[in-house]
């Protein structure tokens, strides 16, 4: 008996000195080259699942007239979007949440839950169309799960709670629809909130049926997402959620002032004061006051090349000279400016309260150089690790910090569902 206790010390002992993965030396980038760099960065886009905290492939579909002849776009092969399944396995992308966005016209115009209806069916039917490929997922859980079987996982945020309407039975049927956070609003007031890009101010913040909203949301296990609203709203938000809220997919302020779509540093701090993560915009708009001025000027230019040439928006030649003139002027982002906002975010809070929150397919062609489609994450992750970062912080804002505060909803729920 002593002789097998002895053996079995032994080999714990020697199980124990083995080397894991977690035990291995950190790789030295000061000694490596730019490529050997870009492939470490590609290998850990690979170890590690992606979420992404808002990619637009829905509306990209019903814009381009997929759900008027009942057929699903063919994002199983290479597209002219950001998104499709080739461009997110070369990228590493595992999770994006498909964004269920409602334009404010169908808050004021009416229709906004048939919308949402139509675009969470027509997402369901890429899982369908393409099931070798894609993946409805509704928890952290489901996603590692897709992830062991090489499939893409679809989980869905709705961005704009328009189609709550005035029914707060909404809340629970779109969750059992699949939706898994709210944006509260979108470009104007609606019935929940204030918007960012309004001037109106309607509630002050949130309005008393968003409060109850909130506690739906709460009940049910759907993330609060606070992007697109006023900082009052943000507050209001923090105060009323009795779980931790998301951004899912804005910048840090400080890079862009004045532009209050994005979160201040004394915002960043408190979400994550609460437990929350914000995840970064990668739109040049988003990430550069200097873009956002050249944006505005390209704009103004642009306007008085169609007045003088006739041209539309939608001809090749205008096409053409608005390329040109982009490339010219340097209008865009890049590469740096998003790892400059993920440090910013560290700098205040910590390395658990950031993530990614492309917009992809939602910011048209303001993308940054270096990121203009799911296949480039590497390039950020390659940033990264230039400056410091480890492994286990590039999983963090990979998916780890994400899945948190997910999990965090998912709990809370359980625990007022109790009650």
């Amino acid at each position: 008996m002593q002789k097998l206790f002895s053996f079995s010390l032994i080999l714990a002992v020697l199980a124990a000195c083995s080397p894991t993965k977690k035990e291995e030396a950190p790789k030295d980038i000061s000694t490596m080259s730019e490529e050997q760099i870009q492939a470490y960065a590609k290998e850990l886009a690979d170890q590690y699942i992606i979420v992404d905290g808002h990619v637009d492939l829905p509306y990209r579909m019903e814009v381009k007239g997929f759900m008027l002849r009942k057929e699903v776009e063919d994002v199983s092969v290479e597209t002219e979007g950001n998104f499709d399944y080739p461009k997110s396995k070369a990228g590493g992308l595992d999770a994006p949440f498909m964004s269920i966005y409602i334009p404010s016209s169908y808050y004021f115009d009416g229709g906004a839950k048939e919308f949402a209806d139509s675009l969470i069916t027509m997402t369901m039917d890429v899982t369908t169309a393409f099931p070798d490929k894609f993946a409805a997922a509704n928890t952290p859980a489901e996603i590692e799960e897709n992830f062991n079987k090489g499939l893409i996982s679809l989980p869905m945020g709705m961005e704009n709670g328009a189609p709550i309407e005035d029914d707060l039975a909404n809340v629970k049927y779109f969750f059992e629809r699949g939706i898994r956070y709210i944006t509260l609003t979108h470009s104007k007031d609606n019935q929940i909130s204030d918007s960012s890009y309004d001037t109106t101010y309607t509630w002050n913040g949130v309005s008393p049926f968003g409060e109850q909203v909130i506690a739906e949301m709460n009940k049910y296990g759907i993330m609060v997402d606070i992007s697109h609203v006023t900082d009052s709203a943000f507050y209001d938000a923090l105060a009323l959620s009795k779980a931790p809220v998301i951004a899912s997919h804005s910048s840090c302020r400080y890079f862009t002032p004045g532009f209050h779509r994005n979160m201040s540093d004394q915002m960043i701090k408190d979400l994550a004061a609460n437990g929350g993560v914000i995840h970064i915009n990668f739109g040049s708009t988003f990430l550069s006051k200097a873009s956002r001025d050249k944006f505005d000027e390209m704009d103004s230019v642009m306007t008085n090349y169609r007045a003088e040439t006739g041209l539309s928006r939608s001809d090749s030649a205008y096409e053409a000279y608005a390329q040109k003139y982009a490339d010219e002027n340097e209008i865009f982002a890049d590469v740096p400016i998003v790892a400059d906002h993920i440090d910013r975010v560290v700098e205040l809070a910590g390395i658990d309260y950031v993530a990614f929150g492309s917009d992809f397919d939602g910011v048209g062609n303001s993308l940054p150089v270096g990121l203009k489609d799911v296949s480039m994450y590497p390039n950020v992750i390659a940033e990264l690790l230039k400056r410091g970062y480890t492994e286990e912080d590039i999983a963090k804002i990979c998916y780890k910090n994400t899945f948190r505060v997910w999990n965090e909803v998912i709990a809370t729920a359980e625990k007022l569902q109790e009650l």
